[in-house]
């Protein structure tokens, strides 16, 4: 696979532009002014054309330093992960570390929930994506996990993570359109179902509702753990060859 000229920049194979039509301009500017973009109007403005005018430059300049918009975007999911979370600590266990690995991720992907709309064209070979995954096998290191299964294990986290923020943003965007607080939503909903369903042909539906489950305290962060620990329950049984409890 021949490797695109901004992913041997990114790694240092590859000597950066010298002078350009702007000398202030780097392959950095470029990034961050593409962040900017994404966030304030969201990944389909995210083009050439709109980050040279949010850089103050022509568009034919900011291909002395990317030479595809799809080379920018894999510079910018690089960037929005930004690195890894620190290697384990000795005595820190598999399952604190990729607690503490799949929390780090969702921290940094909350930051630009957008970017998460980028098409994934193959595995992440951008350097943040490399150390992310060395960081990650790091956790599973000593465990009785086969190298294959490690690697399938980070990816399950990596789905869970991905998924999880991506659905609170979009919620978020509903929310945010409807000018209701979460609760008013949730009260909302839950009223819709009581009007909408039958105790006799929804009784699973109906036993939330009688237990106002909608109307009990939590949010995010707590759902995010919990699943994180099922996940976590779940590969616990491999480590160990037992069952989860």
């Amino acid at each position: 696979m021949e490797v695109p000229e901004s992913v041997e920049i990114a790694w240092g194979l590859r000597e950066r532009p010298g002078k350009g039509p702007k000398r202030t301009l780097s392959l950095e500017h470029i990034v961050e002014a593409a962040l900017r973009v994404g966030s304030a109007e969201g990944l389909p403005a995210v083009s050439m054309s709109k980050i040279a005018a949010e850089l103050g430059v022509s568009t034919m300049a900011l291909y002395r330093y990317v030479t595809s918009k799809g080379d920018l975007l894999m510079l910018v999911t690089d960037a929005v992960l930004g690195p890894p979370p620190p290697l384990p600590e000795p005595g820190e266990d598999w399952r604190q570390g990729l607690q503490r690995w799949g929390g780090a991720m969702r921290t940094s992907l909350q930051r630009h929930p957008w970017s998460l709309r980028i098409p994934i064209t193959g595995p992440g070979i951008m350097p943040n994506h490399v150390a992310w995954l060395e960081a990650g096998l790091r956790c599973l290191r000593g465990t009785r996990l086969a190298p294959d299964t490690k690697l399938a294990a980070l990816l399950l986290v990596n789905g869970f993570v991905r998924t999880e923020v991506a659905l609170l943003a979009d919620l978020q965007d509903a929310l945010d359109a409807s000018k209701v607080t979460d609760e008013e939503a949730l009260s909302g909903y839950a009223r819709s179902l009581a009007r909408l369903t039958d105790a006799e042909r929804f009784p699973e539906i109906h036993e939330l509702l009688e237990g106002r489950v909608f109307d009990m305290p939590g949010g995010p962060d707590d759902e995010f753990a919990f699943g994180m620990d099922r996940i976590l329950d779940g590969l616990a049984a491999l480590v160990t060859g037992e069952p989860p409890a």
